[in-house]
C-alpha cells in the first residue's frame, strides 16, 4: 500500500515538473515581443481602440485589492437585460466572478453598476462593455460615482484565450491607474480639440458676418453715392430747365413788349390819321368875311351849297372812317391776347382763366392750345361748339363752376381726340357726361350730385386709369355692378364721402388702389376681393367696421395687398386674418384694447409700419407673443396716446426698428432691457424715440436703457406729467 502511494506521488511530481518546464520553454513571438508590447505596437493595449472595431479586453481579479461591498436589492430588469446581452455576445470568453465584485449593467460605457455581496457565475467583456450573467463581475475599482449605493466599473481586459495553456497576465493597480489617466488625458485632448474647432467655426462665422457687413456697407455707400449723383444730375437738369424756361420767358416777354410797342405805334398813327380825317367839317365851306354893305337896303349874299360831286366824296370818307374804326377794334383785340376775356392769361400753349367771373364758356380759336383752366367761375353750360377752335386740348379744368348735366351738350367732348385729363369737381352734375373721348386717362367728378351710375356710363373709356367720384350721392343700390366692366385699365378708384354700406361689386380686375373712406361700410364679406388680385392699397377709414364683421377669407390669401387703413372704425382688437403680404397697417383712432398673440405671425415678409395711436391699449392688452413674426421686419411702431403703464414686451427684439412712439401714455420707468437688447452686437438702428408726456423720472433711467439709439438727441423725454 505504501509503495502504491509512493509511486502515485512520484508520478504527480513528474507531471507537475514537466508542465512547469514546458511553460518556461514556450517560445516567444518571432520578434521577441511580449503580448502586451505586441498589443501596444498594434495600436490596442488596455486603452480605447484607435481604429476599427475595439478589441475586447481580459478580466483579471487582483488579489489584495480592497473593494467595498454594499448590499442591494436584486433587480429583475438587470438580470433579464444581461441574459439578452449574453445571448448576443456568446462568442466571447467568459470568466467566473467572485463575491464582492460589481455588476456592470447596460449597453453603453459608464451607464450604471451596483455592488452586491452575492457571487456571479460568469462575466462577459466585449469592446468596453462588461456584463454579468447574474449579479457580480470581477473588474477594477470604479471611476464615476452614480446613483447610490452603486458605482460603475469601466475597465475591461482582453478576452480570455481559448487555449487553456495560454497564461493571463494580471494588471497591477499602477498600470490600471496609468490606463485611467491616459483615457482622461485623451478625453481632455478630445474636448480641447472640439473646443478649438468650435472657436474656429465661431471665428469663421464672425469673419463671414463682418465681411457681409462690410459688403453691405460698401453697397450702401455706393447706393448713396449713386443717389447723390442722380440727385445732382436731376437738380442740374432742373436748373437747366428753369434757366431755359426763364430765358424763353424773358425772350417771349421782350418779343411781346416789342410787338405791343409796334402795335401801339401803329394804333397811335392810325388815331392821328383819323384825327386828320375827322378834324373839322369837310362838308362845309369856311365862312366868308362879312363886308360892309354898300347900301343899307342890300342883304348879305347866302352861303353857296356844295355841288353834287361833293356828296359822293362824303360817302367815300364815311366808308374810310368805318374801316379805320374796325381796324382799331381789331388791334385792340390783338393787344388783348387773342381776344381772351378780361382776367385770362396766355402762357405758351396754356390758357388760364381762374376766378375771372365768367358766366359763359369763352369762344376761343387757338388750334395749338393744349391746356385750358376755367376754375372758379360761374359757367353753367358748355355748348356743342365750345371746343371747335381748340381741338388739340389735352387737359381741361372746369372745377368749381355751376355746370349741370342738362347744360352739357351730347356733342361737347366728342371732337377732342387728344384729351387726357378732365376735371369737373365742384359742379352740379347728377350724371356722368356722355360721349367722353376714348383717349381719356383721368376723370374727376368729385363734390357733385351724382345719383346714379348706369351700366354704360363709362362706355368706351378703355384707357381710363384714374377715376374719382368722391362726395356724391352714390351707394351700392344706385351703382350698376356692370358699370366698371369697360374700365379695363383702371388702377386708381376713389369713392369716399358717399353712402356705401358695403364694398361695391364688380370692381376692375387690374385695380391697384381703392379708397372708400367716410362711408357707412359695416362689413367685409367673403369673396369681395376675389377678382382684384392686383389690389395693393385699400383705405376704409371713417367707416363702421367691427372685427367680427370681417370674413376670415376676405383677403388673407392676397399676395399683393400691402397697405390697409382701418382708422376711425369700431375695432376693439387688432383684426385677425389680415393679408399675408401686409406691410403697412393703420389702426389709429379705434377702441383697440388688445393685440392678440401671433396676429402678425403668418405675414411674409412681415409687417413694417404699424400705427396704433389714439386707442385704449393698457399694460394687459399686449401679450409677449403679440409682435411675434415682426421682430426682424418692424420699421415704424406708433403706440402713442394710449394707456400703457410699461414698455410693451417684444420691442427690444425688433432688430430693424427705426421709429418708436410711446409718448402720451402712463409709463413710469424704462427698464434696461425694455427698449434695447444688451446682447445685440450689431449697429444701432433706432433713429427716433418719443417718450414725452408720461410719468417717467429721467434721473432714474439707466445709461444703458437707450444703447440702441443712434443719437441721444433723438430721444425726446420732456415734458413729463406729474400725475
Amino acid at each position: 500500500m505504501r509503495r502504491v502511494l509512493l509511486l502515485a506521488a512520484l508520478w504527480l511530481l513528474l507531471v507537475l515538473t514537466m508542465s512547469d518546464g514546458l511553460a518556461r520553454e514556450r517560445p516567444r513571438n518571432p520578434r521577441g515581443e511580449t503580448r502586451r508590447m505586441k498589443r501596444k505596437r498594434d495600436g490596442h493595449g488596455h486603452g480605447r481602440a484607435r481604429a476599427g472595431r475595439p478589441k475586447p479586453r481580459k478580466i483579471q481579479h487582483i488579489t489584495g485589492l480592497s473593494i467595498p461591498v454594499e448590499p442591494v436589492l436584486e433587480n429583475a430588469v438587470f438580470l433579464e437585460s444581461y441574459k439578452n446581452l449574453q445571448e448576443q455576445h456568446s462568442s466571447y470568453n467568459i470568466l467566473p466572478g467572485k463575491q464582492g465584485q460589481c455588476i456592470y449593467q447596460g449597453l453603453t460605457m459608464f451607464n450604471q453598476a451596483v455592488w452586491s455581496p452575492q457571487p456571479c457565475v460568469t462575466c462577459l467583456c466585449t469592446g468596453g462593455r462588461v456584463v454579468c450573467d447574474e449579479i457580480t463581475c470581477p473588474v477594477m475599482p470604479c471611476r464615476l460615482s452614480l446613483t447610490p449605493p452603486g458605482e460603475c466599473c469601466p475597465v475591461c481586459m482582453e478576452p480570455v484565450p481559448s487555449d487553456p495553456g495560454d497564461s493571463v497576465t494580471p494588471l497591477t493597480p499602477e498600470e490600471i491607474q496609468r490606463i485611467l489617466w491616459r483615457e482622461e488625458e485623451e478625453h481632455r485632448e478630445e474636448e480641447e480639440r472640439l473646443r478649438k474647432k468650435d472657436e474656429a467655426k465661431k471665428r469663421r462665422r464672425q469673419e463671414k458676418k463682418e465681411q457681409e457687413e462690410r459688403q453691405n456697407t460698401i453697397a450702401e455707400e455706393r447706393r448713396r453715392q449713386e443717389e447723390a449723383a442722380l440727385q445732382l444730375q436731376v437738380e442740374k437738369e432742373e436748373e437747366d430747365r428753369r434757366r431755359t424756361e426763364a430765358a424763353e420767358k424773358e425772350a417771349w416777354k421782350r418779343e411781346k413788349k416789342l410787338r405791343d410797342n409796334i402795335l401801339r405805334e401803329e394804333l397811335q398813327a392810325a388815331e392821328e390819321e383819323e384825327e386828320v380825317w375827322l378834324r373839322g367839317d369837310v362838308f362845309q365851306m369856311p365862312p366868308k368875311e362879312e363886308e360892309e354893305p354898300e347900301e343899307l337896303h342890300l342883304l348879305p349874299a347866302p352861303i353857296p351849297r356844295p355841288p353834287a360831286a361833293t356828296e359822293d366824296e362824303l360817302k367815300d370818307k364815311e366808308a374810310e372812317v368805318e374801316e379805320g374804326e374796325r381796324r382799331k377794334e381789331e388791334k385792340e383785340e390783338v393787344l388783348n391776347r387773342g381776344g381772351l376775356p378780361q382776367g385770362c392769361e396766355l402762357s405758351d400753349v396754356t390758357v388760364t382763366c381762374d376766378n375771372a367771373k365768367l358766366t359763359y364758356f369763352p369762344p376761343l380759336y387757338m388750334p395749338e392750345l393744349k391746356s385750358l383752366s376755367l376754375e372758379g367761375n360761374n359757367i353753367s353750360s358748355i355748348p356743342a361748339e365750345a371746343f371747335n377752335g381748340i381741338p388739340s386740348l389735352e387737359w381741361i379744368n372746369l372745377k368749381k363752376n355751376k355746370i349741370t348735366s342738362t347744360g352739357i351738350d351730347a356733342r361737347t367732348f366728342k371732337g377732342l381726340k387728344m384729351l387726357r385729363r378732365l376735371y369737373l369737381d365742384g359742379n352740379l352734375l347728377d350724371a356722368i357726361p356722355p360721349n367722353l373721348p376714348p383717349t381719356l386717362q383721368e376723370l374727376k367728378i368729385n363734390e357733385n350730385k351724382l345719383q346714379k351710375i348706369h351700366g354704360n356710363s363709362f362706355h368706351g373709356l378703355s384707357s381710363l386709369v384714374i377715376l374719382e367720384l368722391e362726395a356724391n350721392l352714390l351707394s351700392e343700390t344706385n351703382v350698376d355692378p356692370m358699370a366698371f366692366v369697360p374700365l379695363v385699365e383702371l388702377s386708381y378708384l376713389r369713392l369716399g364721402r358717399n353712402f356705401f354700406r358695403s364694398i361695391p361689386q364688380g370692381l376692375p380686375s387690374l385695380l391697384l388702389e381703392l379708397y372708400l373712406e367716410n362711408n357707412l361700410i359695416e362689413e367685409i364679406p367673403e369673396g369681395v376681393f376675389n377678382y382684384t388680385k392686383n389690389l395693393n392699397v385699400v383705405s376704409l377709414r371713417h367707416n363702421r367696421l367691427e372685427e367680427t364683421r370681417m370674413a376670415p377669407l376676405a383677403w388673407i390669401n392676397h399676395r399683393n395687398l400691402e397697405s390697409i387703413d382701418l382708422s376711425y372704425n369700431k375695432l376693439y382688437l387688432v383684426p385677425s386674418y389680415l393679408p399675408k403680404s401686409l406691410v403697412h397697417l393703420v389702426l389709429v383712432g379705434n377702441d383697440i384694447e388688445r393685440i392678440p398673440g401671433f396676429v402678425f405671425a403668418h405675414m411674409d415678409p412681415g409687417i413694417e409700419y404699424l400705427y396704433l395711436s389714439y386707442n385704449k391699449l393698457d399694460g394687459e392688452g399686449i401679450e409677449p407673443e403679440s409682435f411675434f413674426g415682426s421682430y426682424h421686419s418692424m420699421v415704424e411702431l406708433c403706440l402713442d396716446h394710449n394707456q400703457l403703464v410699461t414698455v410693451p414686451s417684444g420691442i427690444n427684439e425688433m432688430t430693424n426698428l427705426h421709429f418708436l412712439r410711446l409718448n402720451n401714455n402712463k409709463i413710469r420707468s424704462i427698464p434696461d432691457e425694455g427698449i434695447c437688447d444688451p446682447d445685440h452686437s450689431g449697429d444701432s438702428t433706432l433713429v427716433a424715440l418719443r417718450l414725452e408726456n408720461n410719468l417717467i423720472d429721467a434721473k432714474k433711467i439707466s445709461p444703458t436703457a437707450f444703447s440702441c439709439v443712434r443719437s441721444s438727441s433723438s430721444v425726446v423725454l420732456k415734458p413729463q406729467r406729474t400725475k
